[in-house]
């Protein structure tokens, strides 16, 4: 696919079906609600149809293709709003990474945000983005009271990485994106691929040990 018809508004591309144009449509208009006294319609656009692109390629469900573009594209928005000083909410962002975002990635942003509250910010990606998260980890992470059966594998961008103040990274190696002036920090974990409910059990709880001291190192208060 080509830039000028990946970046193209939803009523001139033609790659895709009367729906799916309505539909992000729709979602530009939303977006547009939110960004536009920061962003012109333009970069809301391109950011919306290259979230879409990001995801049509491993997508199992088309018609949701609309909705996770503009859940992306509202992520990257509100990194490249805080990277570019047109958002000062204070709050600390962290990002953690890992291969597939499917397991450490997703249940380390689950404890992080259930822990924090509206105290801090938590983001997830995959160098290798996978089809759904790991249904082990959206198990093991309920029996703590805490639901991840909503989140989606997804990438990073350049935006996401620089928005972040600590950079959590699990296992992706040298895929792993480096920026200067960010917190870098490895976290040697198993990976819960392929793993039961047993194995996965203590992998998700040394998660929570260390998302609660790297909360404390933080100084971000703890909710739960």
């Amino acid at each position: 696919m080509t830039d000028h018809v990946a970046d193209a508004p939803a009523h001139l591309r033609t790659d895709l079906s009367i729906d799916q144009r309505l539909a992000l449509k729709t979602a530009a208009t939303h977006l547009e609600s939110e960004f536009g006294h920061m962003f012109g319609l333009e970069t809301i656009e391109r950011f919306l149809h290259s979230s879409y692109d990001q995801f049509a390629t491993h997508a199992s469900v088309a018609n949701f293709l609309p909705l996770l573009a503009e859940r992306f594209a509202r992520q990257r928005l509100r990194a490249l709003a805080k990277v570019e000083g047109k958002s000062h909410d204070g709050k600390p962002t962290v990002l953690f990474l890992c291969t597939h975002n499917a397991g450490r990635s997703q249940m380390a942003m689950g404890f992080f945000t259930h822990l924090a509250g509206d105290a801090a910010v938590a983001w997830s990606g995959g160098s290798e983005p996978g089809t759904e998260v790991n249904p082990a980890a959206v198990a093991a992470m309920a029996e703590v009271g805490i639901d991840i059966s909503h989140e989606y594998p997804k990438p990073w961008t350049d935006e996401i990485v620089q928005a972040a103040d600590a950079v959590i990274t699990m296992g992706c190696g040298d895929a792993c994106p480096v920026f200067p002036g960010r917190r870098y920090e490895e976290w040697v974990l198993e990976d819960p691929s392929g793993q039961d409910l047993d194995a996965v059990r203590p992998i998700r709880d040394e998660i929570e040990e260390r998302v609660r001291r790297l909360l404390e190192e933080l100084k971000v208060p703890v909710h739960a």
